[in-house]
C-alpha cells in the first residue's frame, strides 16, 4: 500500500511522515509473514488429514531409480554360503512323467544341489532328577543344580520354562517391541508352547530381578564415563504421564522410568558434582550440574535456524542464517582435524574465534521477537556451543541419546508404556542391561540366558570398543 507524501517543509511534518513510512515497512513485513506462516500452516493441515501422514517425507525433486545398480562398481549380488553341517539330507527323483508333454520315458543327466536352512519346531521337554538331602554339620538341606535349570523349585512349582524361552520374550518384548499377548502368540504359532499373556509378564519381573546387580554395574559405568549424554521422551506407567530418561556414556547406557520431568533420575544417577563432558539438548534442568563441562546439541541448534529462516521475511532472516552459518563452520574444523589439516591446539584456537564470533552475533538487541528469543539462548550458553572442537573426540550432537530413546519409542507406539511402577522399574532394568551389551559388542540374548541359569550374578562384558 502506498503511502501519500507531504510535500511541506514543515519539520513536524516531516517527522510525522518517517514515522507512517516506518510504520508502513512493518505493517508489509507483518502481512508478508502472516501470508508465509498461513500457507506453511494450510499445507501441514492438509497433510495431517492424510492417512500416511505421519510415515510421509518430502518428495525428492530427482528422486533415484529403486532397487540395486548393475555393474561391477556397485558390489556383486549376494549369493547365500552353503552349510558347514547338513543334518537332514534328501533324495528327489525325476518325476513319473515329462510335464511338457506327458512321455514317461526320462534320463537322468545329472544330480543338483540345493540347500535349504529350516527352523525347528521340535519342543524339547527336560527333566531334572535332583539328588537331594542334607548336610551332616549344620543340618540344612541341600539339593543339585544343572547348568541349565533356571530355578530351585520343585513340587507344584516344578514345571518351569527354559531359559531360551525367558531369554527370547525378553528380547521379543522389551527390543522387537512384542505386546505379551502377541509374544504368547508367537510362541503357539512358531513351537506349539501354550502360555499366557500373564507368563510373558511375570517373565520380565523375574529377569529384571536376575539383572538387578548388572544394572547396578550399569550405573557405576555410565556414572564413572568421562562423556555422557543425556535425552528424555514421554512414557505412561498405569495410565498416568511419565517419563523416560536415557543417559548414554561411552561403554554403557542406563534408562530410568520416573513420573517426573526433572534433575531428580540424574542427580540420583550422577551426583550433582558429576563433572565430565554433558552433551544435552537444551534442557535448562542440566544445566543445574555446575561441575560439568556442557555441549549443545548443534543438530537442534541448526534446527532451530531453519524453523527461524522458514517462518521469517526481510532482515530477520539475517541472524538465523549467520548463526547457522557459524555453527556449520564447527563442523567444518572439526572435520579438518579428523584429517589432519588441523592440530588439536588449532582446533582450540578455532573455537575460540567462533565463540567470539557468536559473542558479538546474539549480543545486539535484536528487533525480531524469535531472534530475539534464540539470541538470549546462545548468549547464556556461549561457552557450551562448541565445547566440541576444545575436547577432541567429544560429541557436537545428541545423537548417542536419540539413537538410545528411538527403540523405546518404537515400544511405546506399539503398546503404551508400563502398567505398573514394578512393570517401569523393570523395563528400565531391562533395557539398561540390553542397551550396555549392544555397546559392548556382546550379545544380550546369550547374556540373559546365562543370567537366568546362573546361581550367582554373572558381570557384562567389557567393553571391547567405543563406537
Amino acid at each position: 500500500m502506498d503511502v501519500p507524501k507531504i510535500t511541506t517543509d514543515c519539520p513536524g511534518c516531516k517527522q510525522q511522515q518517517a514515522i507512517i513510512e516506518q510504520q508502513q515497512a512493518t505493517i508489509d513485513a507483518l502481512v508478508e509473514q502472516v501470508e508465509k506462516l498461513t500457507k506453511r500452516l494450510e499445507k501441514v493441515e492438509r497433510e495431517g488429514k492424510r492417512q500416511a501422514a505421519p510415515f510421509r517425507k518430502g518428495r525428492k525433486a530427482d528422486p533415484n531409480k529403486p532397487g540395486r545398480k548393475s555393474g561391477e562398481d556397485h558390489g556383486r549380488h549376494h549369493r547365500r554360503t552353503a552349510p558347514e553341517q547338513i543334518d537332514e539330507t534328501y533324495d528327489v527323483p525325476l518325476p513319473a512323467c515329462c510335464p511338457d508333454c506327458g512321455a514317461n520315458q526320462l534320463t537322468k543327466t545329472e544330480t543338483r544341489i540345493q540347500y535349504q536352512t529350516e527352523i525347528p519346531r521340535t519342543v524339547i521337554h527336560r527333566q531334572f532328577n535332583i539328588d537331594a538331602g542334607i548336610c551332616t554339620g549344620c543340618g540344612s538341606a541341600v539339593q543339585g543344580r544343572h547348568e541349565l535349570q533356571t530355578s530351585d523349585a520343585t513340587g507344584a512349582a516344578g514345571v518351569q520354562l527354559g531359559p531360551n524361552i525367558h531369554a527370547a520374550m525378553t528380547l521379543l518384548n522389551k527390543e522387537l517391541g512384542l505386546s505379551h499377548g502377541k509374544v504368547k502368540r508367537l510362541l503357539e504359532m512358531l513351537f506349539e508352547i501354550t502360555v499366557g499373556r500373564s507368563t510373558s509378564c511375570r517373565s520380565m519381573f523375574r529377569t529384571a530381578k536376575r539383572l538387578e546387580l548388572a544394572h547396578q554395574e550399569v550405573r557405576r559405568a555410565v556414572r564413572g564415563s568421562p562423556q555422557l549424554v543425556g535425552d528424555e521422551t514421554g512414557w505412561r506407567v498405569d495410565g498416568r504421564p511419565a517419563w523416560l530418561h536415557a543417559f548414554v556414556g561411552l561403554t554403557a547406557t542406563c534408562y530410568e522410568i520416573d513420573p517426573t520431568r526433572s534433575i531428580e533420575p540424574a542427580e540420583r544417577l550422577l551426583g550433582r558434582d558429576w563433572s565430565g563432558i554433558f552433551g544435552h539438548d537444551g534442557w535448562a534442568v542440566y544445566d543445574k550440574f555446575t561441575k560439568a563441562t556442557h555441549q549443545q546439541c548443534l543438530a537442534h541448534l541448526l534446527r532451530r535456524c531453519e524453523s527461524l529462516i522458514e517462518s521469517g521475511t526481510g532482515g530477520a532472516l539475517a541472524f538465523p542464517r549467520a548463526v547457522k552459518e557459524l555453527l556449520l563452520k564447527g563442523f567444518e574444523y572439526r572435520n579438518r582435524f579428523h584429517e589432519r589439516e588441523l592440530t588439536a591446539h588449532g582446533l582450540k584456537v578455532m573455537a575460540g574465534r567462533l565463540t567470539m564470533q557468536m559473542a558479538n552475533l546474539v549480543r545486539p538487541v535484536k528487533t525480531h521477537a524469535a531472534n530475539e528469543r534464540f539470541a538470549k539462548f546462545l548468549e547464556k550458553h556461549l561457552d557450551d556451543l562448541f565445547t566440541f572442537l576444545r575436547y577432541a573426540g567429544a560429541d557436537a550432537t545428541n545423537w548417542r541419546g536419540e539413537q538410545a530413546i528411538r527403540p523405546a519409542v518404537v515400544n511405546r507406539k506399539v503398546w503404551g508404556g508400563n502398567r505398573s511402577e514394578a512393570g517401569a522399574n523393570a523395563q528400565s532394568i531391562i533395557m539398561s542391561v540390553m542397551r550396555t551389551c549392544d555397546q559392548r559388542l556382546a550379545d544380550p540374548f546369550i547374556f540373559i540366558r546365562r543370567q537366568l541359569t546362573s546361581q550367582a550374578s554373572l558381570t557384562l562384558p567389557l567393553p571391547i570398543a567405543v563406537r
